[in-house]
């Protein structure tokens, strides 16, 4: 299952991520988004956990909740919608 993380602490890293979901379980893959141009973090990332009840664990325990700081946003990921070509 593919989850959502939002309000991220601009520091947090991948590996801390990682780190925060693998307490509940196996973790894929936790990836921080950040700027292409500058490389700073855009605030969220999204995590990858192949098991299900692990990944709603997960969110259950993590959404709403305080860390460093920032109240976290934590639910399953929506599907990336088509977005239209860009004009210049």
């Amino acid at each position: 299952m593919r989850i959502y993380v939002g309000n991220l602490k601009y520091s947090v890293t991948d590996d801390e991520l990682m780190a925060m979901f693998s307490e509940f379980g196996e973790v894929a893959s936790a990836d921080v988004i950040k700027d292409k141009f500058s490389g700073q973090s855009k605030g969220f990332g999204f995590v990858d956990m192949p098991n299900k009840s692990e990944a709603e664990d997960a969110i259950q325990a993590l959404n709403d909740v305080m860390q460093n700081g920032r109240k976290l946003t934590v639910n399953e990921a929506r599907p990336r919608s088509e977005r239209a070509p860009r004009r210049f």
